[in-house]
Parts: structure tokens; sequence; C-alpha cells
């Protein structure tokens, strides 16, 4: 089957679920299905950047993603916050319990680090996003957003593609792909705001999807050099046609904290 098919395959499959937790789940199954993505997005940071043989450094990522992401649930930033720092200082502390070696390597207590700051604190704004007023319409938007410019990027890319963005980090992507992606993630935010969100502005729509668009772009290249950097070519293979759940959330992880601190902090 080729990989164009696999991708409407998984699409088809997944969406439903998806739109069946958002809509009719509580808050909590939301929380869990943020939690379970993030810590099978985390396994795939681990595989890519410390391969089988940095057990502890593994263990101390997903068991901070946990913590982080339920003191998310309990909707209080400033817990969050403490716990994140704390991870960090916790991470930290135990690299010096590492053993007597002759040379010291700080580069894995950098890339634990890095995986904290990354998978669990940019997911957990999804968390506090369903927490906000019309929080379910407002997750539902942001992944409007980041989809609809996603798939005008990946058609408009393959027919029309011809001038590489950034060749070095994503051979793939070509400017007409990213035109087409923030035409796309407009129109799509601007539509979902007409049918179903008319409390938002038209120009705050308008301001989110194109800023969404760039910013979700720049969160897929840095997956991307995360993945060169690793020698690899998706995070995972466990969605069929799309790859690992890291290729999935990639954009979405740096789309969120900017349309959740948009509508606290502009639009509110």
């Amino acid at each position: 089957m080729n990989p164009h098919m696999k991708r409407w395959i998984t699409g088809v499959v997944a969406v439903p679920i998806l739109f069946a937790v958002i809509t009719y789940g509580s808050a909590a199954l939301f929380t869990l299905l943020i939690v379970a993505a993030s810590l099978v997005g985390m396994g795939e940071y681990n595989r890519m950047l410390f391969g089988t043989g940095r057990k502890r450094e593994g263990i101390e990522t997903l068991v901070a993603s946990a913590v982080i992401l339920f003191a998310a649930s309990v909707g209080n930033p400033l817990l969050m916050a403490s716990v994140l720092t704390l991870s960090v200082m916790a991470v930290m502390i135990l690299s010096l319990l590492g053993g007597e070696k002759e040379e010291i390597d700080m580069t894995p207590v950098g890339r634990v680090v890095l995986g904290i700051l990354y998978i669990p604190l940019l997911m957990s704004h999804f968390i506090l996003m369903r927490q906000a007023p019309e929080g379910v319409l407002w997750v539902f938007f942001t992944l409007v957003l980041a989809f609809s410019g996603d798939t005008a990027a990946y058609y408009v890319g393959r027919k029309l593609g011809r001038r590489k963005l950034l060749p070095r980090v994503s051979p793939g992507k070509s400017v007409e792909g990213t035109l087409a992606l923030i035409a796309g993630s407009i129109a799509g935010a601007l539509v979902f705001r007409q049918l179903f969100f008319p409390m938002i502005p038209w120009m705050h729509a308008a301001v989110l999807g194109f800023v969404g668009s760039i910013v979700g772009q720049l969160g897929d290249l840095f997956e991307s050099a995360l993945k060169r950097s690793a020698g690899v070519k998706d995070s995972g293979v466990l969605l069929p046609g799309h790859g690992g759940i890291l290729d999935r959330l990639d954009c979405l992880m740096f789309i969120a904290p900017l349309v959740y601190y948009y509508q606290a902090l502009v639009i509110r």
C-alpha cells in the first residue's frame, strides 16, 4: 500500500476517535489522552537521542513528563511551573550521581532537559487550554488551524513545490508549500470561526491563522532537525503513512502555547 493511502486510512481511523474524546469526553479523559500522547512522544524522543544505552535518562524524562502534565491538569499554572523547575533541578542533581569517570559529559543532561521542555511543557498547554472558557472550541480551533495548513502544504508542495525552503533541515519542504500552509491555516481558522466560534473577532482569527501557521512550521522544522541529528527519517512507526507521534505533534506543540496565551492575554 502506498504511503498516501496509508496516510488517509490513518486519518479516517484516528480523527473520529480524537473528535469523540474532545467533544464528548471529560476534561480528565482529555488529560489522559494528552499524557498518553506525550509519553509515547517522549519514548520516541529518547530512542532518537539516547538509543538503548541510557536507561536512567529515559526514566527521568518519562517521570518528569507525567508529573508536569498531571500538575497542569490541576489547573494551576504556578504549580505546573514549580514542578517543571524542580524537575529540571532534579535532573541536574541526579547527573552528579553517575559514578566516577575521568571525563565529565554533560550532553545527556542537556538532552534530558531539552526533552522535558520540549514535550511535556509544550503539550501541557493543551490541558490548560481545555480548562479555559470555551476550551473545547479552542482545542478544535487549534487542530483545524494546524491540519488545514498541513493539508494544503502537503498537496501544493507535492504538485507545485520547486524552491526548497530549508533543505539542510527538511529537504521535502518548499517555499510554495509554505505559502499554501499559511493560506490554508488562515482559511481554516476563518471558516471554523464563522461556523462554530463566532465569539472570536475576525481579525483575531486571521492573526492566529497567520502567526500560528508560521510558528507551526518552525515546530515542524525543529523536529526535523532533531531527526536529522539522530540520523532517522521518522520519529517512529506508530502512525502508518505519518511516521511517529512526534511527526504529528511537532507543529501542534508550538501552536498550542501560542493559541493559549493569545486567548488568555489578548482576546480576553
